[in-house]
């Protein structure tokens, strides 16, 4: 990680006063838009392009300034370059929170200033967002990772358990989402770890074993553009530790891709909101929050362009029926029958989380020497 400290000048508009230059009798002064206030957010890529964010900037005559960024590692490095009130609004990954709190980056929200009721019952006080009774974050999307395939390539019975990845049918054609924690997190549930993010030693050891076994399967590592494009164009024909937010994009261009969870259980990602340590716009930052847990902003977020997901309202799923039954059916947000509560509600899926007995260094060293093998 850089310690390399970059900084940026922050220019605040000066507010011109309105006024008249020689009118006449007929006409009228009309008042002058005040200049838009600025949010600044840093986030992963998407959250403040205009599907997600431009009514929440028209309604509170703001300009969103965004910085985006891959994965959490570098999120962290980022904020440690960065002096407090960088930054308004941060949206993370939920087990990164607890890090943020122990940096003093973020925060300490009130409870009472968001729709808590409106969500569900599994999200109320969703781990890694509370510390004890004290807020750090609001969850705002959540979802999903197992196995992505070419259904070209496999079925759906074959991408039912990590084991196909060692085929012959895809030898070559593995592909990673170029981060340790959910490749990694899905190989030990396939290794049957009851938590896969809490190893001894030794299981921690065979969990690199068995996925450094898979290195003459893989084609190449992937930033989120490249596990885009090698999908699409079918280098890859498996890629574990993914989801619908990448094969639900393709699938709106046609692909011919799924995403399985794999009887050995999936993982779970959340999305959390908080607000930056020294906002200079705390209330506006409150605002926003809150705009994305409302039933409007919770739509714009489940149909994000750069990556759907699902959503922990029930008034969002609620929402998202009446404006879009299409994709509320194709994500599972439904209000009868199975629906995308069931996994995480019968226990197959896991919350995606940082190495308990080992440091993140040592999981992230781990990939380095697996990717240069």
């Amino acid at each position: 990680m850089s310690k390399q400290i970059h900084r940026r000048t922050v220019l605040k508009a000066a507010m011109a006063g309105a006024g008249l230059i020689g009118a006449g009798p007929l006409l009228s002064a009309r008042p002058a838009k005040a200049a838009p206030e600025e949010l600044t957010m840093l986030s992963w890529y998407g959250h403040a392009e205009p599907d997600a964010v431009a009514e929440f900037e028209e309604v509170n005559n703001v300009r969103i300034k965004k910085k985006y960024y891959v994965g959490g590692d570098q999120m962290l490095a980022l904020l440690a370059q960065s002096p407090p009130g960088t930054y308004d609004v941060i949206l993370t990954d939920r087990e990164y929170v607890e890090q943020l709190v122990a940096a003093d980056m973020i925060e300490r929200l009130s409870p009472e200033d968001y729709p808590f009721d409106d969500f569900f019952p599994e999200f109320q006080k969703f781990p890694g967002h509370w510390m004890g009774d004290d807020l750090y974050s609001v969850m705002i999307r959540f979802g999903y990772l197992g196995l992505s395939y070419n259904t070209a390539v496999l079925t759906e019975k074959d991408a039912m358990s990590y084991a196909v990845m060692w085929d012959d049918k895809v030898k070559g054609r593995v592909g990673h989402f170029d981060w340790h924690l959910p490749n990694f997190g899905v190989v030990s549930q396939f290794d049957g770890n009851a938590d896969p993010f809490d190893l001894s030693d030794d299981r921690w050891q065979a969990v690199q074993d068995r996925v450094f076994s898979l290195k003459p399967q893989v084609a190449g590592y992937f930033d989120y553009g490249g596990v885009l494009s090698s999908l699409r164009s079918g280098e890859v024909a498996a890629i574990p530790g993914i989801g619908d937010w990448i094969t639900g994009v393709l699938q709106r261009d046609g692909a011919t891709v799924a995403t399985a969870i794999p009887e050995e259980g999936g993982l779970m990602w959340a999305e959390s909101l908080s607000i930056g340590k020294g906002s200079r716009r705390p209330d506006l930052a409150q605002r926003f929050i809150q705009y994305m847990t409302s039933p409007a902003g919770q739509v714009r977020t489940a149909k994000l362009q750069a990556y759907p997901a699902l959503l922990p309202t029930e008034g969002g799923w609620k929402a998202l029926q009446a404006s879009d039954p299409d994709e509320a059916a194709r994500q599972g947000m439904v209000a009868s029958g199975p629906n995308a509560m069931d996994l995480l509600r019968n226990g197959r899926i896991k919350p995606r989380a940082l190495p308990v007995r080992q440091s993140l260094e040592a999981w992230n060293d781990a990939w380095s020497r697996y990717k240069n093998l």
